[in-house]
């Protein structure tokens, strides 16, 4: 591997503001900004706007809208029961 090339690869926090959940994790992103974690040690903080805590996918709050019938319409056509 070159030297040089590739960008630091180092802890940092990743904070979804809108859960209030925050996790450590390995990281090219960068932030000028840093928070105290519970090991006493300091780290980036980056913020963003979706995680797993808050995506509706993984907190099972998901939905499928069907506004134009599709489904019904599928199955009248082609038989489903």
């Amino acid at each position: 591997m070159q030297q040089d090339k590739h960008p630091g690869y180092h802890p940092v926090v990743f904070r979804d503001r809108t859960a209030g959940y925050a996790f450590l994790t390995r990281s090219t992103a960068t932030s000028g900004e840093r928070i105290e974690w519970d090991d006493g040690e300091t780290y980036p903080v980056v913020d963003v706007e979706i995680s797993s805590e808050s995506h509706p996918f993984y907190t099972g709050k998901a939905r499928t809208v069907d506004s134009e019938g599709r489904v019904a319409r599928f199955e009248r056509r082609y038989g489903g029961s």
